[in-house]
């Protein structure tokens, strides 16, 4: 418990003091925020914003790992290893995406096969070297398994399948939280409540592992005490960053930290064995991704049957359509927060009720 304080502690002064000596160097070396020529016109005034802050929060997660893990004098655990291999390396993919945008001076960065080739790399990466190194009793990070609390017995894959479904998961909440990093803190806060809910599912299942609590209800999870260590490096990490970029944001976190926080959520959700789960405590980056593509699909339907391409929404992403209804930006983000926070809550009494049920 100690090095899961400790790690959270760390993580959040870091990125405090660190976020400020970052928005200075950012701003001075021209590093500002291009603004898409379409969206909305209030937006417009965020045009310099010092981004590619999510290498702050990226950066200091790693240190508070492993400050925790120097001061416990514990050995890292593979599965930790891997989140943050993941993590780091989506924020990598962002990182150059936000680079490029910076240095051409223009709202596109990386083409999109391109950033997709990127994700899938590190990815596939990622699921391939989850499904090795067994323990002593068998058991690799990653499961074979689909899972929702648990694994589902009957839903085994082949290895294959296995590496695209978590390729898919990654890929999904990827985007689903760059698509979310649209307002001021909305992404920042919302994955804090998220990370904040795997740090308590990782203690629970540190607490009922099946490694030193053998029973009916344990659960097999490889390393579930580093996890929430990790877990907890990244809320402390994500406290401290939202200080400076809740609205008015004084930095963004740009592609470099929303695809790394995805991936984050992602690997947590194929560490612990609750891939389906996540769908739930990450509701809100769903309902956005979903609101995109039925934007998109609602279009080419329209147009395809009547000539004419109609919108279900003013404007995709969601919170985007109701900045154009007339909602301030503030309100847009608390109401949002409101909605992850009913998701997160949602999935964690799911996650306790499956355990009590019998």
């Amino acid at each position: 418990m100690i090095s899961i304080l400790l790690a959270g502690a760390v993580s959040m002064a870091l990125t405090l003091l660190g976020t400020r000596l970052a928005i200075n160097l950012l701003s001075k070396r021209g590093y500002g925020q291009e603004i898409r020529d379409d969206g909305p016109t209030s937006h417009h005034t965020k045009r310099g914003t010092p981004t590619m802050g999510g290498t702050v929060f990226i950066i200091a997660t790693i240190v508070g790992y492993f400050v925790a893990k120097l001061f416990t004098g514990k050995a890292p655990s593979l599965s930790a290893l891997l989140v943050l291999f993941l993590f780091a390396g989506m924020g990598a993919v962002g990182f150059l995406d936000d680079f490029i945008k910076i240095f051409r001076q223009r709202s596109l960065g990386l083409r999109s096969k391109a950033k997709l080739a990127g994700q899938t790399v590190v990815a596939v990466a990622f699921a391939i070297l989850a499904l090795q190194f067994p323990d002593v009793r068998g058991q690799t990070p990653a499961s074979p398994f689909i899972s929702f609390i648990r694994d589902i017995s009957w839903l085994q894959l082949a290895p294959v399948l296995v590496v695209i479904w978590i390729l898919l998961l990654i890929a999904g909440m990827s985007n689903g939280v760059n698509l979310a990093d649209g307002l001021d803190g909305l992404a920042t806060g919302a994955s804090m409540m998220v990370f904040g809910a795997y740090t308590l599912i990782c203690i629970w299942q540190s607490n009922q592992s099946c490694l030193t609590a053998p029973g009916i209800k344990c659960y097999e999870v490889r390393d579930p005490l580093d996890l929430a260590v990790v877990a907890a490096a990244l809320t402390g990490a994500l406290f401290g960053f939202l200080w400076w970029n809740a609205s008015p944001a004084k930095i963004f976190m740009g592609d470099t930290g929303s695809l790394s926080l995805g991936g984050a959520v992602a690997g947590f959700a194929v560490m612990t064995r609750t891939e389906l789960l996540v769908l739930l405590l990450g509701g809100l980056f769903v309902i956005i991704t979903a609101s995109v593509i039925l934007q998109v699909g609602w279009f080419k339907i329209t147009k395809r049957t009547g000539g004419v391409g109609k919108r279900m929404f003013r404007m995709a992403p969601l919170q985007h359509h109701f900045e154009m209804l007339g909602w301030e930006q503030v309100n847009v983000v608390i109401r949002f927060w409101i909605i992850s926070g009913l998701c997160v809550a949602t999935g964690l009494g799911l996650f306790y009720a499956e355990w009590v049920a019998q």
